[in-house]
């Protein structure tokens, strides 16, 4: 059966973590407080964290966190393709921000430049930059809250 929580986070202590039991040995956490995301495949030494790390963007692996359960936490990046992004964006990690990007409908004359059925684009004009704890802030400016 699954199962959704709301826990404590491991990495920032805020209680608006959300856990989803997918299986009786694995589980995701997403948490709204920091915006940070693991798994149960996300320990020290395993090929899923591994592979994780091959593609994740450099500041990402220098923000990565690793918890007393072994867990290893990253960054989030939401993409809705009709509603927008979340992602962040920064060249340190002193200074970085959450970055929010409203998805626009792409006009009928630049669909040729797209690929087949896509039917949104982001529009970096509208980008709006948060604070690092102010991910839920930056889920609603998409309108992904509520």
């Amino acid at each position: 059966m699954l199962k959704d929580n709301l826990v404590i986070c491991d990495r920032c202590g805020s209680d608006a973590c959300y856990e989803q039991a997918l299986g009786p040995n694995y589980s995701t956490h997403l948490c709204y407080g920091c915006g940070f995301t693991t798994n149960t495949l996300m320990v020290g030494g395993s090929e899923f964290l591994e592979e994780q790390l091959e593609v994740l963007p450099e500041l990402y692996k220098d923000l990565a966190y690793k918890a007393e359960d072994g867990k290893h936490w990253v960054p989030s990046t939401i993409n809705i393709h009709d509603k927008g992004m979340v992602f962040i964006n920064s060249k340190t990690t002193e200074d970085w921000k959450w970055t929010a990007v409203k998805a626009i409908e792409i006009p009928e004359e630049d669909k040729s430049r797209f690929p087949e059925g896509a039917t949104h684009k982001m529009d970096m004009g509208n980008a709006k930059v948060f604070k690092e704890r102010d991910f839920m802030e930056a889920l609603e400016y998409l309108g992904l809250l509520g």
